[in-house]
């Protein structure tokens, strides 16, 4: 049993939670409503939060996977309005998009999340 990770539902966002503390905390909830609340506002339709992990460095690595490379654009004003409202210095706040080729995943609701999750390395692949 990983006592490090979480999962949490928040829209159409599969979200794993992984802190290197301990299990994720209300903190790491907070910040994962937020990026779920900017991403569905400022990015495609298509882009989904795949995972977010806490370092030890008091730093926040958060992980999108998309099928619209344009996505990438907003990414830095996005990380600045996460750092911003959680009251954290920016070089906290880490925002990772990764495009996928539409072809590379199958876009029926639950098995866009898991193949994206997949491909971007947040869990293993289903054997």
């Amino acid at each position: 049993m990983e006592f490090d990770t979480d999962w949490r539902t928040l829209g159409k966002h599969r979200i794993k939670l992984r802190s290197s503390k301990g299990f994720p905390t209300e903190l790491m909830q907070q910040i994962a409503e937020l990026t779920r609340l900017a991403v569905d506002n400022n990015m495609s339709a298509r882009a989904r939060i795949v995972e977010i992990v806490f370092r030890h460095e008091k730093a926040y690595d958060i992980t999108i996977g998309t099928t619209l490379a344009e996505d990438r654009i907003c990414a830095p004003q996005l990380e600045s309005a996460i750092a911003t409202v959680m009251g954290l210095l920016p070089e906290q706040v880490n925002l990772f998009v990764h495009a996928v080729t539409q072809e590379e995943v199958d876009l029926h609701f639950g098995v866009y999340e898991r193949m994206l999750a997949e491909k971007l390395g947040a869990v293993p692949p289903i054997q």
